[in-house]
């Protein structure tokens, strides 16, 4: 008998069984999973201008087998799903995996995350499909400042998406800015008035390590504390908010309809609280963003023999192998290869 396999699943008319829970008892009931690497955009802090190799064909989840990982997720207690990239708006498909996440038995949450490029023409449809939230990454508001961050024009295009899934009836409504010194400390009061007319969080969010080596270690970086202490002396009049458990510190200003907050990823304040696992585009599972190995999803999902109960032994491997934090994660010695190691967001699943 498989340890890993041994009642992984509930027989039928069996009582739910467990949820996910690790060895520090948090509640894994949250799951990203990346739907492309492929992206419209080369942003300085993730991809290098010529993009990066992307996995061969055949190698990417179909939306059959994305349906299948999130209801074996949804029966290990999952509850929340959210679909990245790269830009899961390039997937020809995306409204179907949408509607076929959102009305998964158990999913309480269906959310995205967009650069924004593609929102206008597709959010309609998404709500539609039963979409909940989207986040949309802007890391600027003056159109020169994110062209030379994304090596593309779009802003004004960006901007009419977030205003487009507002009038669609996207309940929950995120703008994530990745914070780099000299420009997002510019750029602070454009940001915090989106929140003022509209229930919009604005959330600033660490610098990471994945960006190709392109701007990472060149004092580039802005730290949590500086973000609180800055925002405090710009607005005395913020007040504590609730938010998520990555925002770890929510805020908003008296007469303002939005929040903001500030997503410690780099300095990971964060970790104790953390419910997610992540599924990459080609069907590996990390249980840290920072963690440095994987475990394969993509050979049970193929297998014509596998049960679902493979799939969930995956998921209950991942969980009892997840790390305190992602300091610990990322000093576990590495069984990956070279030349397999993930060094861009884009190849992660943001």
């Amino acid at each position: 008998m498989n340890p890993l396999l041994d009642s992984a699943l509930p027989a039928p008319g069996a009582a739910p069984r467990p949820a996910l829970v690790d060895r520090y008892g948090r509640v894994l009931d949250y799951l990203r999973i990346a739907v492309t690497e492929r992206c419209n955009l080369r942003c300085v802090y993730c991809m290098p201008e010529e993009g990066v190799e992307l996995p061969p064909d055949g190698a990417l989840l179909t939306a059959d087998e994305i349906a299948r990982i999130v209801r074996i997720a949804a029966e290990l207690g999952v509850r929340k799903v959210r679909l990245t990239g790269g830009e899961p708006l390039l997937r020809r498909d995306i409204v179907e995996i949408v509607e076929r996440v959102a009305s998964t038995p158990g999913i309480e949450e269906s959310h995205l995350t967009t650069n924004g490029l593609l929102l206008e023409s597709r959010a309609k449809a998404l709500t539609e499909a039963g979409l909940t939230g989207v986040n949309v990454s802007l890391d600027s508001l003056d159109a020169a400042t994110y062209r030379e961050l994304t090596r593309r024009d779009g802003l004004e295009v960006v901007l009419r998406g977030l205003r487009r899934a507002a009038e669609a009836g996207i309940s929950t409504i995120k703008v994530n800015a990745v914070a780099l010194a000299g420009i997002t400390d510019r750029e602070y009061a454009g940001f915090v008035d989106l929140t003022r007319d509209a229930d919009v969080t604005v959330r600033f969010i660490e610098l990471m390590p994945f960006d190709q080596h392109q701007i990472w270690g060149t004092g580039r970086f802005l730290s949590a504390a500086e973000m609180v202490a800055d925002l405090r002396a710009l607005y005395p009049g913020l007040r504590p908010a609730s938010g998520t458990s990555t925002e770890h510190f929510a805020f908003r200003l008296p007469g303002h309809k939005g929040r903001v907050a500030i997503i410690p990823a780099y300095t990971r304040d964060l970790c104790g609280s953390c419910s997610r696992l992540r599924v990459t585009a080609d069907g590996k599972v990390r249980n840290c963003l920072y963690a440095n190995d994987e475990l394969d999803l993509s050979a049970p999902l193929r297998n014509n023999a596998a049960a679902d109960e493979d799939i969930a032994a995956v998921f209950r491997l991942a969980t009892d192998r997840k790390a305190k934090d992602g300091w610990h994660a990322q000093r576990r010695p590495s069984k990956t290869p070279v030349q397999f190691v993930r060094a861009s967001m884009t190849q992660i699943g943001g």
